[in-house]
Order: C-alpha cells, then structure tokens, then sequence
C-alpha cells in the first residue's frame, strides 16, 4: 500500500477521535498489537538512538519496497511505532525517503501533544526510517 493511502486512511481513523485523551487510548490500544522483535533483532545497532524508552527497528528492503517492524519498552511509544509501521511497511522506497510524516502527526494531533522528550524520539526513529529507506535507493 502507498504512504498516501495508508495516511489518508490514518486521517480518517483519527478524525473519529475527538480529543487528544481518545487519540491517546486509541494510540496504546494500537501499541498492544504491535508483534515484539525476536530477542536476537534486539542490539545496538538496532537501537533507535534519541528516544527516551528503549526502541528497536529492523528494516529490511525487498525489491523497491520497505519492511518495517520495530519494539519498545514503553506503551505509548509502541502506539507510534504501530502508526509508522501502518505508514512505511511494504512503500515505495522513494515514497518512504520522502514522506513527511511530522506534518500528518501534527494534523492529526497527534506530535502537539506529546512530551518533549516523546517528540525527539519520534524525530529520531522518522529520521531512521528516511536514513534507511534513502541507503537502499543509493546505487
């Protein structure tokens, strides 16, 4: 599925959500979904330095496209990473080089509302995402 599907249908999914403790329920209720990493994808250079909990993301690029599955320690991190994997799992690595997914966390009210330390983290595991997705398009 493209990015710009998948975040037309978060958009829809959280204009439903009427204030920020819904999008909060709604985003921990989507974190324990979220499958955990084998113990052994669990290593330093899978660790997604800047993040005040602790978070593991494996990329894996097949062809043009991206997989993503990530973990972490902490509930409401593991709602976001569940969000990014909805976005990026299975784009166009190009798309996913691209996307700026800070404003559509912002639109949908989702990155104003989040600690400062939650919002570096989330910067840091996109910045992963678009460092990764940007390598595999290098020749």
């Amino acid at each position: 599925m493209s990015i710009k599907r998948a975040a037309d249908e978060i958009r829809e999914e959280f204009s439903w959500l009427e204030d920020w403790e819904a999008r909060y329920a709604h985003i921990i209720d989507l974190g324990k979904n979220n499958p955990p990493l084998n113990g052994d994808e669990r290593t330093e250079d899978t660790r997604v330095r800047g993040c005040a909990s602790q978070v593991w993301m494996v990329t894996d690029v097949t062809g043009e496209q991206l997989g993503l599955r990530a973990e972490s320690d902490a509930i409401i991190v593991s709602g976001l990473i569940a969000l990014l994997i909805r976005l990026y799992a299975g784009a166009e690595l190009k798309e996913a080089a691209e996307f700026d997914a800070e404003s559509l966390l912002d639109e949908i009210g989702v990155k104003g509302a989040l600690t400062a330390q939650r919002s570096n983290g989330l910067a840091s595991m996109l910045a992963r995402i678009r460092k990764d997705a940007s390598a595999a398009l290098a020749p």
